[in-house]
């Protein structure tokens, strides 16, 4: 988009030079700095906004085109820039909210607001017929249109519950390059048109695999609302926890342990040291691998680019339906942050918000270790029976001065 928007500003002479680089500057230091400035465990908020922004530009870059031309094609490209652009800026926005907790993660549902969504679907369509019939820069059709887009992209993602995020984020992706798209067919721009089609179609793949992963249709995510239906039961029971020196007793006797991270382990920044740890067990003869669930932590990817920032070979990340075939012959299970992703009620209580979810059974293995500040539930708000297993310890506390305790007494 970078480059298609410089050239168009170059080709038709609308900035001068130093103007350009001017503009360029301001936006690379903000960038920079964003991106030095940005914690680990904030990087689904800055992808999310970062699609907004994609989904912003495009809808000021096809707004633009109308000064230029009226013409049906471009007043039927510049429409659609605008509305998918709307959608996906506000939309964004609140899942943004959502991801930072500035919002509640939870499904927000009122009543009537399937009639309003479909209301103001029609209404958009009305607009938008309106708009192409006479078209004009100042058309009150089209700044209905922008406001329609931005209310349908605040009203698509309220109602997505926390556990649905990563679908969420792959899916405005996919809008923002559908977006830019068709501000690349608004103003004639081959550069935009083909980038955009690139990230519009990643995108929707990409969504296509976290729907699979979480075992639901992309209709579902986006009109169920998770978990809105169903309230979470609290589960009864004792949790048992363990010291840092039985942890160590448990891991210098397995022959084979299994990593299953989670967004825990993002907050922690324990990456690192879990890295350490692996290579110790590594060096004492454990065989030590690590169970990537598709939609761990709250953006697709977001385990593996931890584990690869702290130079994890790839070859020891393991996909969860490669994993669990093999989780009953694994001797220990060692569950760093993760919830969810491991919430046997998922496969064994139809009552459950999350009922049908596929996860890692790392309850299967022989001893399951938990590494948790707590026994609170999960981004989907849903107890996990899991720490009450007979077969699971819990140790508490921050995970990554957990596991530099372990880490210390392998030392030792």
């Amino acid at each position: 988009m970078l480059f298609a928007v410089v050239a168009t500003l170059l080709f038709h002479e609308i900035l001068s030079w130093p103007m350009l680089i001017v503009c360029l500057a301001i936006g690379s230091i903000v960038g920079t700095f964003a991106s030095r400035l940005i914690a680990m465990t904030s990087m689904p908020e800055m992808v999310a906004i970062f699609n907004g922004l994609g989904g912003g530009a495009s809808l000021l870059v096809g707004w633009a085109a109308l000064f230029y031309s009226l013409e049906l094609t471009v007043a039927v490209t510049v429409i659609l820039s605008v509305l998918i652009g709307g959608v996906t800026f506000s939309g964004s926005v609140i899942a943004w909210g959502k991801l930072g907790e500035w919002l509640p993660s939870k499904s927000i549902i009122f009543l009537g607001q399937r009639w309003i969504n479909g209301l103001l679907l029609i209404s958009v369509l009305g607009c938008t017929v309106c708009f192409i019939l006479d078209p004009s820069s100042q058309s009150i059709y089209l700044y209905i249109v922008i406001g329609l887009a931005l209310t349908i992209g605040i009203l698509a993602v309220l109602p997505i519950g926390g556990a649905d995020m990563p679908v969420v984020i792959s899916l405005l992706n996919s809008y923002s390059g559908i977006a830019a798209c068709a501000a690349g067919f608004a103003i004639n721009n081959v550069v935009l048109i083909v980038a955009g089609s690139l990230v519009g179609a990643a995108g929707f793949i990409l969504t296509s695999i976290m729907c699979k992963a979480m075992n639901r249709s992309l209709v579902s995510v986006l009109f169920s609302g998770f978990g809105a239906s169903k309230a979470a039961q609290k589960i009864d029971g004792e949790a048992r926890a363990i010291s840092v020196e039985d942890v160590y007793y448990v891991l210098e006797g397995a022959s084979t342990v299994v990593i299953v991270p989670g967004y825990g382990m993002a907050v922690a920044q324990a990456q690192h040291v879990v890295r350490e740890l692996g290579a110790l067990l590594e060096d004492n003869g454990t065989e030590v691998s690590y169970a990537i669930h598709p939609v761990a932590g709250r953006m697709p990817g977001h385990m593996n680019v931890l584990l690869a920032e702290a130079n994890v070979s790839y070859e020891q990340l393991i996909e969860m339906d490669v994993i669990n075939p093999r989780m009953a012959a694994v001797d220990v299970a060692v569950v760093i942050g993760a919830n969810d992703v491991v919430n046997p009620s998922a496969r064994d209580d139809s009552d459950s918000p999350i009922y049908g979810m596929p996860i890692i059974n790392v309850d299967e293995a022989r001893i399951v270790l938990v590494l948790k500040r707590s026994l609170a539930s999960g981004f989907a708000g849903v107890d996990n029976p899991l720490f009450f297993a007979p077969n699971t310890r819990m140790l508490f506390g921050d995970a990554k001065a957990s596991i530099s305790a372990v880490v210390n007494q392998f030392k030792t």
